[in-house]
């Protein structure tokens, strides 16, 4: 009868296991590492390649991203009579054009509205360009205003107030897209404006203007 080795039995398990690690350690070197993204703001291009909208501007034109196609467009939805988070996010993105200093030529800021109802055409000709004179506003009916904000993601929501008034609870942040729309990146609400800054010069930078 065959006798048993303990101190064999050790080796052959110490064997087995160093043969199980070596392998794991190969398929792991076979992986290629993800490099860190270059930008600040969190790139959704996955999401919202080639996503685009049909809205008016306070002069009637009906424009679309590719009306815009030589320069970086900063989008954001929100609407003229919120009372804290758009005025804000304005005010930043104006911030923001005066650090650009020359390149904020090639940089289209468009405040799509998502309450039509209210937010006339002056209306957004007025508010809009009064935080920087470049900024503008866009508009158009329920339909046109839901597929724009369903085409990134936004939703917002009309909660009533007294008097007949109301506000929208909406999606804050803004969208920051390369000229050929490919690239599309989501900076939150509150991003400083010089990180905003470096992230629309990374931009910037991949598309040499025409």
């Amino acid at each position: 009868m065959r006798r048993y080795s303990f101190q064999g039995g050790l080796r052959i398990k110490a064997w087995a296991t160093f043969l199980l690690l070596a392998a794991g350690l190969m398929l792991v070197g076979c992986k290629e590492p993800k490099l860190p993204s270059p930008f600040v703001a969190s790139d959704v291009s996955h999401q919202y390649a080639q996503a685009d909208f049909r809205l008016n501007d306070a002069q009637g034109r009906l424009l679309t991203l590719a009306d815009f196609k030589d320069k970086v467009v900063v989008l954001f939805f929100g609407y003229t009579h919120c009372p804290d988070v758009c005025p804000t996010t304005l005010a930043d993105l104006a911030q923001a054009m005066s650090l650009l200093g020359a390149e904020a030529a090639r940089v289209q800021v468009l405040f799509v509205t998502l309450d039509p109802e209210r937010d006339t055409a002056e209306l957004l000709g007025q508010y809009v360009p009064a935080f920087h004179p470049s900024f503008m506003g866009l508009r158009g009916d329920a339909a046109s205003t839901r597929q724009a904000a369903e085409a990134f993601g936004v939703s917002w929501r009309k909660q009533p107030g007294q008097g007949g008034s109301y506000t929208l609870d909406h999606t804050a942040g803004s969208y920051l897209i390369d000229p050929p729309g490919r690239r599309v990146l989501r900076a939150p609400y509150g991003q400083p404006a010089a990180q905003l800054v470096q992230d629309l010069r990374l931009l910037l930078a991949l598309q040499k203007p025409s």
